[in-house]
């Protein structure tokens, strides 16, 4: 009997699992499982837009659900029997760090913390930390550190230590309980172990190098205390090596053994950023350039280690072993995908913010798909969620340029998906400018899978092919890759590969003609991005977002208040 791996993928809406044959790579089947707590699992504050909160028993019971549903569809195939499960692996959205006692559980579960938003799990999308992170960087560039070196010199709000820092800030009682705070993809793999001390949790080295400042080690406790004393404990109590992907961080504490029925020697893997696991399960290797589109986007390629290249310039990091082990990792990406067009669907269209049936979606999609690239007359920004890359400010917001009383809704939705693969160019542009190896664009996620559309306007705004991942699964069988590697099933990531990745499912080329206009657009995009996102001299336009956002804040102080 063949050996088989689950990988599990922690998203921002929900859980979910993958079982996987190690040997064949077969997707033998998967569960999922819908966050219950707030709006899609998503808690906010309505006098604080910047705010993304999630109640971290989300998490727990979903890992519950999610994995009995999975090996209750198993049992029904010929010849499976639970103790074919060697190993499990884990990814989850980043940077959501939360706050946990000494004992390792989230201080939220507490029964007098359950309804502190500040001590629940802080998801990737909040960025209410904006003057904590822009603290950071001018903390780190006078005092001449090299924290932010991997960085390009930023760091986001939506990172580990500025929304530790915002915590300590806004609600010091609440960080002053924290033993430590650790990201999502470590607490999992941790309750998977058993673990029950803060001190005994493995620090994963995708999400410790990507957003937590660990370069050799994490931030000198001294240095930090200048910016808190908070930070100064936290980091004191954080250790002095991480874990790279495809290793074990232990074994399933046996409660779990004994209630899923899985051997006792089930292995741990060390924990993933979810588009980072999603890289691996799409195959990437040197010369791929692999894209994670769905709410958000995350662009990643390799780097031989010896390149040379620690840092690209408005590129969020460049890390050793960041995604496999051997390679410098190179992370990039765009704050706002999928959630653009659901902004628009569920916000625009719908006022009171209800999510309305797939149904919508599909049919501004087919009603899109009749225009010709420029047809629309409108072209848009896509900051709708700040822009991470290449600009790094999540200040800026989104511009949609053009509009006339005739204009559609599918004429609008048409140009936030044409926005987005501006933005995706704008990365790739700067990812060849320094000479990272593209030969082709690989693309999964749901809007990849499920968006030809989509896809057809990516490929023609590259003017390149691209590609769509064998696995609608990417970010969970990329977990369930690491697994393999972890528990010696397969002695490293290249033969993990051969074995369990299938080659792209289908590919779109690019319209000459509308790679031509798009090209004419694209242009205009850039001008647009040089007038609203950049403070030049004599730019008098780059101002209005800030002033707006200003204002806005206000307002919302004096209401609340």
């Amino acid at each position: 009997m063949n050996p088989h791996v689950i990988g599990i993928d922690f998203g921002t809406n929900s859980v979910r699992a993958l079982l996987v044959d190690a040997f064949t790579g077969e997707e033998v089947c998967s569960s999922v499982y819908n966050y219950c707590y707030g709006l899609a699992g998503v808690i906010g504050d309505d006098n604080n837009p910047f705010v993304a909160r999630q109640y971290p028993a989300d998490y727990v019971e979903g890992l519950l659900a999610v994995v009995d549903a999975l090996l209750q569809k198993a049992e029904l195939m010929p010849g499976f029997s639970r103790d074919q499960v060697k190993a499990i692996g884990v990814d989850t959205t980043a940077s959501t760090p939360l706050p946990l006692g000494d004992d390792a559980r989230p201080l939220c579960l507490r029964r007098e913390l359950a309804d502190d938003i500040n001590a629940m799990a802080w998801l990737w999308k909040d960025h209410s930390a904006h003057d904590e992170a822009d603290e950071i960087i001018r903390y780190v560039k006078d005092q001449g550190l090299d924290w932010l070196d991997s960085y390009s010199g930023w760091y986001s709000p939506e990172w580990f230590w500025a929304k530790i820092l915002r915590c300590a800030r806004i609600s010091p009682e609440t960080a002053n309980m924290a033993a430590t705070w650790v990201e999502l993809s470590d607490f999992i793999p941790a309750y998977l172990a058993g673990i029950t001390d803060f001190r005994d949790i493995k620090r994963n080295a995708c999400a410790a190098g990507y957003k937590d400042m660990f370069n050799n080690g994490y931030p000198e406790p001294a240095k930090l205390a200048m910016l808190s004393p908070e930070l100064e404990r936290i980091a004191a109590g954080l250790p002095s090596v991480v874990v790279p992907a495809g290793r074990s961080i232990g074994h399933m504490r046996q409660s779990l053994t004994m209630h899923w029925g899985l051997p006792d020697d089930c292995v741990i893997a060390a924990g993933l950023i979810d588009a980072h696991a999603g890289a691996i399960g799409a195959g990437i290797a040197p010369g791929s350039l692999v894209k994670n589109i769905g709410t958000s986007s995350c662009d990643m390629a390799l780097l031989p280690a010896g390149s040379g290249i620690k840092a690209i310039p408005g590129i969020s990091g460049v890390v050793s072993d960041g995604i496999i082990p051997g390679f410098s990792g190179v992370e990039a990406g765009q704050a706002a995908v999928g959630d653009i067009l659901n902004w628009y669907v569920n916000r625009a269209l719908f006022r009171d913010g209800s999510s309305p049936d797939e149904k919508i979606h599909r049919e501004l999609t087919e009603k899109a798909s009749k225009y010709r690239a420029g047809q629309t007359g409108l072209i848009a920004l896509d900051w709708m969620n700040g822009n991470r890359n290449i600009l790094m400010d999540q200040r800026l917001s989104g511009l949609i340029l053009g509009q006339m009383l005739s204009t559609t809704p599918a004429e609008t939705y048409r140009a936030l998906i044409e926005a987005t693969g501006f933005g995706a160019r704008v990365i790739i542009e700067r990812l060849k400018e320094y000479k990272v190896p593209i030969e082709h664009i690989i693309c999964c996620g749901g809007i990849a899978e499920k968006n030809t559309l989509f896809m057809q306007i990516y490929a023609d705004i590259f003017n390149m092919p691209v590609y769509v991942a064998s696995s609608s699964n990417a970010p969970a069988l990329g977990a369930a890759i690491a697994a393999g590697v972890a528990s010696g099933i397969h002695r490293d990531f290249d033969e993990a590969r051969r074995c369990m990745i299938a080659p792209p499912r289908r590919s779109f080329k690019p319209d000459a003609h509308e790679a031509q206009v798009y090209e004419k657009l694209y242009g205009i995009y850039l001008e647009l991005q040089g007038a609203f996102g950049t403070g030049k001299k004599d730019n008098y336009l780059y101002p209005a977002m800030k002033q707006l956002l200003e204002l806005k804040r206000a307002s919302n102080t004096m209401s609340s208040s």
